[in-house]
């Protein structure tokens, strides 16, 4: 009885078969977003509105522009920016990715309003320490979030990701 396999004559299981040369090309796997990333980008565009909030009280207390609303205007803006590079998984050079960018400017602003915390709070004012410390959640939501580490790979400039690949394959 001739036998209906496809395979070699001897060989238990049929293989496919595969073209002489390099075989398959496979496009490489394309890098897929973390889920924390939309939620620092969200708290980084909380923080900016923060910043500005903080920058309309200056400014309301005195209206006209002055130097000192530089702070919150860079402030501001480096938030927004940060949020971006995370959401898009960029970086911001060939060192620093956009996390970074997030969590410096997440980090700036939390030790601002813990100082002006403490000082209300030396001062004895007691519903301001309470707001101080309300708007303390954007800051450590998004420092806390660009500090993870899918957040880190995902904003690793491009550089380190291949180092980081060879790394982890053992090479």
């Amino acid at each position: 009885m001739p036998s209906t396999s496809t395979g070699r004559p001897g060989s238990a299981s049929p293989r496919p078969r595969r073209p002489i040369g390099r075989g398959f090309a496979v496009a490489p796997a394309a890098p897929v977003r973390p889920v924390a990333a939309p939620f620092a980008a969200v708290f980084g565009v909380l923080v900016a509105a923060e910043d500005a909030y903080l920058g309309w009280l200056l400014w309301d207390a005195e209206p006209g522009w002055g130097w000192y609303l530089l702070l919150p205007a860079v402030l501001a803006a480096g938030a927004l920016a940060g949020a971006f590079l995370v959401l898009r998984g960029r970086s911001v050079g060939r060192w620093a990715g956009g996390w970074a960018v997030l969590a410096l400017f997440c980090l700036l602003p939390m030790l601002g309003l813990l100082g002006l915390a403490l000082l209300f709070g030396a001062l004895g004012g007691g519903s301001a320490v309470a707001w101080a410390l309300l708007l303390l959640v954007g800051p450590v939501g998004g420092l806390s979030l660009a500090l993870q580490r899918p957040v880190r790979d995902w904003t690793r400039p491009a550089a380190g990701r291949r180092l980081g690949r060879r790394r982890a394959s053992g090479r």
